[in-house]
């Protein structure tokens, strides 16, 4: 059994081998068949531990109500060591930013930057809708990534009272102890789209202690994406697959 199989149990251990963070972005009842076939993807390749990235209720229709399956498996993934982590409330941007920050916020996710915006009032009540509709599934996030990396300071200051750990597009912050930049593949632009694998398997061989590799189900949609994450995967089959939560 390899390094990559077995549970984490100190943070020794993880900086002896070094990490694998693998998270799972977008999972939300439209994309839940799919996020289940790449968590079964990883797990064949070996990555028994991953972050899903839980969107509590999309179109504000709370996840739980509208697939009860898909609260059934969160709570296995659980269960078997994954951890579940709030992304956002509905992933949707619901006030335009300032005219100055448009261009930023327009790079980092678009009309998925959800928290530019709004206001600390708007802001709070987001957050903790969406903490309500987890836990009331039975889920108990420790952790909390904006949609986009899109982050205020508003936000920032409400996620420390509630949350052990954000996590930016460099760093893990809070009460996390990483740091290291998330490697993302691109699907919006035909740049992206050819650049993006090159640039995953790069940052990857270029990573430190802990290696993060953010996946979203739209990526499974390009053979080059998934051929590159594969190979990424099998560089890394030394290291230690761990969750967000194992590095707080």
């Amino acid at each position: 059994m390899t390094a990559l199989h077995q549970r984490p149990r100190t943070n020794e251990v993880t900086h002896q081998h070094g990490a694998l963070a693998v998270s799972i972005h977008d999972v939300e009842p439209a994309s839940f068949e799919r996020c289940a076939l790449i968590r079964d993807w990883l797990e064949d390749l070996g990555v028994e531990r991953v972050t899903l990235l839980v969107i509590p209720a999309p179109q504000l229709h709370p996840f739980p109500a509208r697939s009860p399956q898909l609260a059934n498996w969160l709570l296995d993934r659980v269960d078997a060591g994954d951890a579940v982590a709030q992304h956002g409330l509905q992933h949707r941007r619901t006030r335009p930013p300032s005219r100055l920050q448009r261009p930023l916020r327009g790079w980092q996710g678009g009309v998925a930057a959800e928290y530019p915006g709004l206001d600390a009032e708007a802001t709070i009540a987001s957050v903790d809708a969406g903490h309500n509709v987890m836990t009331s599934a039975g889920l108990q996030p420790r952790g909390f990534v904006a949609p986009g990396f899109a982050y205020t300071s508003a936000l920032r200051e409400h996620l420390a009272t509630r949350f052990d750990w954000w996590a930016t597009l460099l760093a893990l912050r809070g009460n996390a102890r990483a740091t290291g930049p998330a490697l993302c593949l691109g699907t919006t632009t035909p740049l992206k789209r050819a650049t993006s694998p090159v640039i995953v398997r790069a940052g990857a061989a270029l990573s430190g202690k802990v290696l993060r590799l953010d996946l979203h189900p739209a990526d499974f949609d390009h053979p080059r994406h998934v051929l590159a994450v594969e190979r990424v995967l099998r560089r890394a089959k030394d290291r230690v697959a761990v969750t967000y939560d194992d590095l707080c």
